[in-house]
């Protein structure tokens, strides 16, 4: 099979289109034909610096396709099942893994293409809302780097639940395009003191929770913007600064900080984890929640694409297309 693969951690050039040998099903797995990969920030962390013990070595998490092959013992899923599948890596090639239980049926009516957008950023949303965000309608949500994957989701579901929904960007022409998908209040932060544009948005008071996939700095922002008593959901570091970030101010607020990763609840908790990404699917296919797709690439291209993500020029999933 065809795979984008490297032989050392870098930069995007380090990514090669080369022959490699078909990937093994073992008991308890699943064979996926792979029609589209959605391009996670993670995968770029991981071909950056994540150590690797394999070479050639096939980065990617999450992709959707047709079953090829099940392994013995699998019974949930059949070859010829459309699906979109999670894994460890191997997601970037023509022929992808995955655990029987990190498979999700997708519906008929729902293309790949916004299948394989699904699992990880709706599902890492919704954690972030309501399971460890705890949000309940009437309650105002700011989402930092809203035009990302997970902030994207949360703007969405957060609007669905009710809430008041402020969210930040680098671009106007993001943030309008956000108000299409239910942004009530718009900050670029490129031009705009965030904290003091949310106090007076809240009237002094503050929002009630914060998803910050962002972390640093933005981090720190976060927690100025927050309430008495309110809550952050912290899900990542895009901002990738080294520098810890000072969250003494948390305790003057008896706010709280939770850090959020999804992969973990995943493998911690399979069963709510399994039902929330079958809710969500169900509820992109029946045009409730929107797929935001920016470009698709080959997977022959596959370094152009990560060029692309870290460009911050996306408002979307990238797909990767094999």
């Amino acid at each position: 099979m065809k795979a984008a693969v490297y032989y050392e951690n870098g930069g995007p050039e380090v990514l090669r289109y080369e022959d490699v040998p078909d990937p093994e099903v073992r008991s308890g797995e699943v064979l996926l034909r792979v029609a589209a990969v959605s391009v996670q920030g993670g995968d770029l962390l991981h071909r950056q610096g994540a150590p690797f013990e394999d070479a050639p070595h096939i980065v990617g998490y999450q992709a959707a396709g047709t079953i090829e092959a099940v392994g013995a013992d699998v019974t949930s899923v059949r070859a010829g099942q459309r699906v979109v599948a999670f894994m460890p890596d191997g997601s970037h090639a023509e022929l992808a893994v995955a655990q029987e239980g990190d498979v999700y049926a997708v519906p008929d009516e729902l293309d790949l293409r916004l299948a394989a957008g699904i699992p990880v950023e709706f599902g890492t949303a919704d954690d972030c809302l309501f399971e460890f965000g705890r949000l309940r309608a009437g309650e105002t949500v700011l989402v930092q780097a809203a035009a990302g994957g997970v902030g994207l989701a949360a703007v969405q579901l957060a609007k669905a639940a009710g809430a008041t929904v402020i969210g930040t960007a680098s671009s106007a022409e993001k943030l309008t395009r956000l108000a299409e998908l239910g942004l009530d209040h718009a900050i670029n932060y490129k031009d705009t003191d965030v904290v003091e544009r949310v106090r007076e948005l809240t009237e002094g008071r503050g929002v009630d929770l914060v998803v910050d996939p962002v972390g640093g700095s933005t981090l720190e922002g976060s927690v100025g913007a927050l309430a008495y008593r309110g809550r952050i959901s912290w899900v990542g570091q895009a901002g990738r600064e080294t520098s810890p970030p000072r969250l003494g101010p948390l305790m003057f607020k008896s706010a709280s900080l939770n850090g959020v990763y999804f992969g973990g609840e995943m493998e911690h908790d399979p069963e709510r984890t399994r039902a929330v990404v079958e809710r969500l699917i169900g509820r992109v296919a029946s045009g409730e929640l929107t797929v935001v797709l920016d470009e698709e690439f080959p997977l022959a291209e596959a370094a152009e694409a990560h060029r692309h993500i870290e460009s911050r020029a996306a408002f979307g999933r990238v797909l990767l297309i094999p």
